[in-house]
């Protein structure tokens, strides 16, 4: 504010908030185009047409295509994945019925259509592109992996910290990984035959970590 009047932006030129939605509508658009196409055939000329954005913007923000996809990558899987403390409010008395329910909670979350785009597009583009699947796979299961090492860690005694890790892997992958890769191929799952997979993947993995020497 210069003498009592308040400085405006200049004539055509976007706020912050203004180039915040921009820069999203371009990650989304981007993300659509990518996941309906392929990487190799969305060209860059075709995001831009579609999102109504000069190409010289794109190349300044984001330096190439595979930047950009990473960048779609990353503000989608952060609006999709789970917080932590939503399965903190999971976790009762009993460790079987809490496992149990944050099963749950993470399979609903990766069989929505959102979780499940995400994991087609990687699997579809890995190939090409090895680093993808480790760099999407830890920005959408960090978080949640702690979660559990930390859980497991409180709740199971006697387990050592690197058995924690492992058995924070084991989980994902028996309780989750398995009926959401099923998904991603394409195959309609049953949603009570799933719940009966998740209580008996469940009970399989709590069974075999505490009958592991080092818990």
């Amino acid at each position: 504010m210069a003498d009592g009047v308040r400085l405006r932006p200049s004539a055509g030129r976007p706020t912050r908030a203004q180039a915040l939605e921009r820069d999203r509508q371009l990650l989304d658009t981007a993300l659509d185009l990518f996941f309906e196409h392929g990487f190799e055939r969305t060209s860059i000329e075709a995001i831009t047409a579609a999102v109504g954005m000069a190409k010289r913007t794109i190349y300044a923000r984001y330096g190439d295509k595979r930047s950009l996809l990473r960048a779609a990558l990353t503000r989608a899987i952060e609006e999709w994945r789970l917080p932590s403390a939503r399965l903190v409010e999971l976790e009762g008395d009993d460790l079987e019925a809490s496992l149990l329910a944050i099963g749950r909670r993470l399979l609903a979350n990766i069989l929505r259509p959102e979780g499940l785009r995400l994991l087609q597009l990687t699997n579809a583009e890995a190939r090409r592109m090895p680093g993808l699947g480790p760099f999407t796979s830890q920005l959408g299961t960090e978080e949640t992996l702690a979660f559990l090492r930390d859980l497991f860690a409180r709740r199971i005694a006697g387990i050592a910290p690197e058995d924690a890790d492992a058995a924070a892997m084991a989980f994902l992958q028996l309780v989750v990984g398995g009926p959401a890769n099923m998904a991603a191929l394409g195959y309609a799952l049953d949603p009570e035959a799933v719940d009966q997979q998740t209580v008996y993947n469940v009970g399989l993995f709590l069974n075999g970590v505490l009958a592991h020497p080092s818990a």
